[in-house]
């Protein structure tokens, strides 16, 4: 297998990790009723049909991933591109997915006001292990 086709693997497998301690990260974060707290309404049923998608969706997002750490010469900060490339899922997520998907409007905002905080700290969550593991998957040049 050529190295790019085996990087392409090692960040979908490094992404969709990453969905897997976003999805740890949210159930924490329920479980210690911190979105309560803050007035925002975060109650997802954590089964199997929950969790499935987070895990694809952190996958595809890890191809994305791989675009910043694709060439040869770019392989060095994975964490932080990882963090970079975060933005672009909470972005998706907060102009797209919420106000044409989902009847919470805008940022998601009926939610309650500080679900967009909720949204990027999740996905930095995300954007660090997909980083952290796509590196320690990938070893060294």
């Amino acid at each position: 297998m050529r190295k790019g086709t085996a990087l392409l693997a090692v960040c979908f497998t490094g992404g969709l990790l990453g969905g897997l301690f976003n999805a740890l990260a949210v159930w924490l974060a329920v479980e210690l009723q911190l979105p309560r707290l803050a007035q925002v309404t975060l109650q997802p049923d954590f089964t199997l049909a929950w969790l499935y998608p987070r895990l694809v969706w952190g996958g595809i997002w890890g191809l994305a991933y791989f675009l910043a750490v694709g060439g040869r010469n770019a392989r060095s900060h994975w964490v932080r591109k990882g963090l970079w490339v975060a933005l672009v899922p909470a972005a998706v997520q907060l102009f797209y997915i919420f106000p044409y998907r989902t009847p919470h409007g805008m940022l998601g905002l009926q939610l309650g006001t500080l679900m967009p905080a909720f949204v990027l700290a999740f996905n930095l969550i995300w954007g660090f292990f997909t980083g952290f593991f796509t590196r320690l998957l990938w070893g060294r040049d």
